[in-house]
């Protein structure tokens, strides 16, 4: 993975108009004014068009034609850069997390210890 494609596929999943272009993608297959359908009372069909072609640049979705349907369809291989990326954090925070559950049960038992030395649980 390089530091180019990896620029690309965030700036795509930056945009919400790509997330739920992508999200869309995900039941199936569908044509850009399938794509469109949801944004077109904000924007113009050249602008979606341009969405598209971002999230084919990033390797997101790939688009083919046939006769005059040109489906569009998910890549997975290309969000698997970004959940490559993310994933690598994922085991700094899952120890950061058992660090803190840690401390709370420490913090907790010596509460609960101190509590009923002084005479305050039930």
């Amino acid at each position: 993975m390089t530091e180019s494609t990896l620029n690309q596929t965030f700036a795509a999943l930056a945009d919400p108009t790509r997330r739920a272009m992508l999200a869309r993608l995900s039941r199936g297959e569908a044509n850009v004014s399938e794509l469109a359908q949801p944004f077109l009372h904000s924007m113009s069909l050249p602008a979606i068009t341009k969405h598209v072609k971002v999230l084919e640049r990033a390797g997101l979705i790939t688009k083919s034609k046939d006769a005059q349907w040109r489906p569009c369809k998910l890549r997975g291989a290309g969000l698997r850069v970004a959940a490559d990326w993310v994933e690598q954090y994922r085991m700094f925070w899952e120890e950061s997390f058992d660090r803190l559950d840690a401390y709370l049960k420490e913090t907790a038992g010596k509460k609960s210890t101190k509590d009923k030395a002084d005479g305050l649980t039930k």
